[in-house]
């Protein structure tokens, strides 16, 4: 299995909003793409800067090509969807991850 990671540091003047958002709009989308399996979100608890808290979102893949899939077909609008709503106030990167049995 592959876990598509999205990290993001998010400003907590905006927290509340951005969790009910990504939980109610924007992991929905990501999920009605048809190319992960399920997914989890966790509260990054290593310590920041004062104003950001960080978040991650695993979404889980069974093969490489529905990841590629994603990022070629669905990624660029999903992730221009944050921008707009957000702006600079949210920061993602991104990692692939295989488990290792």
């Amino acid at each position: 299995m592959l876990i598509y990671n999205v990290t993001s540091g998010v400003d907590k003047s905006i927290e509340q909003e951005w969790l009910v958002w990504m939980k109610e709009v924007h992991i929905p989308h990501v999920m009605k793409t048809q190319m992960f399996m399920g997914y989890r979100m966790y509260r990054v608890l290593a310590a920041g800067e004062d104003d950001t808290v960080s978040y991650a979102i695993q979404y889980q893949a069974k093969s490489i090509s529905q990841v590629e899939q994603y990022l070629e077909k669905f990624a660029p609008a999903l992730r221009e969807d944050v921008k707009k709503k957000f702006g600079e106030k949210v920061a993602s990167f991104r990692t692939l991850l295989e488990e290792v049995g």
